[in-house]
């Protein structure tokens, strides 16, 4: 009798537990369905405040070192002084992770523009940028009619991107971009300030603001980007409303920018 009331108390025990078990498990897939749509709710909000960026983003005229009409015009005498500063398209190699092959995409691109610039080959850009392109193997580039061009970052591409999933590989394309070009002008800076106007030192400060802003907001729920945030927050020195103004700040953050140039190209 005894071990017949010891084996009901068991009994009673176990169904106990497994009442208490199915409630527990009942209560997380309830605050995990809690959890899914709240987050679903914080990135459909992310989403529409990029969208907003993005725009923003796409109405500004591109860098005068980078445009092919109104941009940067050099003598012959200037085009024999080469430049010693842009990337070897051979450390297109050293890009492995997909993060690191958008980024490299955009810092080739810019210097191949740069290259162009001086007269210098630019066959091997040509090589390593498409060889990129094939491995990332990104279905948005084909909104682009010249991968060469992606420094640009337009509403098509972005729109692209956004279609198939890469938005967060947009802004690391536009964060590398701008801050290639920073690295480029901080090298000649009296050269290339000079196709400069006042709109255009606002254009790049408004750049930073909108790209620092679109990539804190991305790292709420991609931990992946948080790097990339770190290594462009130093550049929101650069508030430039004038040419003078870009000028000077350019040279107090030459360092700034090597860093986060670094950050980004490795």
């Amino acid at each position: 009798m005894k071990k017949l009331a010891m084996f009901a108390v068991a009994i009673a025990a176990v169904a106990f537990t497994a009442c208490g078990g199915k409630k527990s498990t009942q209560a997380a897939e309830e605050t995990d369905s809690v959890k899914s749509f709240e987050q679903e709710q914080v990135e459909a909000k992310i989403k529409v405040e990029l969208d907003s960026l993005a725009s923003a983003l796409g109405q500004l005229k591109q860098l005068p070192i980078v445009q092919d009409e109104n941009g940067i015009k050099l003598t012959d005498e200037e085009k024999q002084v080469k430049p010693d500063y842009l990337l070897d398209p051979a450390v297109a190699e050293n890009a492995v992770t997909l993060s690191e092959k958008y980024r490299m995409i955009s810092a080739l691109s810019v210097d191949k523009q740069i290259a162009a610039l001086y007269d210098m080959p630019t066959d091997e850009y040509q090589k390593a940028i498409a060889k990129l392109v094939a491995d990332i193997n990104d279905p948005s580039f084909k909104e682009i009619q010249d991968a060469n061009t992606i420094y640009e970052t337009t509403q098509t591409l972005y729109d692209a991107m956004n279609q198939n999933g890469r938005i967060n590989y947009f802004w690391q394309l536009a964060a590398t971009s701008l801050v290639e070009e920073l690295y480029v002008m901080t090298q000649n800076t009296d050269k290339f300030i000079a196709s400069f106007d006042d709109e255009a030192a606002s254009n790049v400060t408004y750049r930073i603001v909108l790209l620092i802003d679109a990539i804190n907001r991305l790292t709420q729920y991609d931990s992946e980007i948080e790097p990339i945030a770190k290594a462009i927050a130093p550049l929101n020195v650069l508030n430039a409303i004038s040419v003078d103004q870009l000028k000077s700040q350019l040279a107090d953050a030459k360092e700034k920018i090597v860093s986060a140039r670094s950050a980004l190209i490795k």
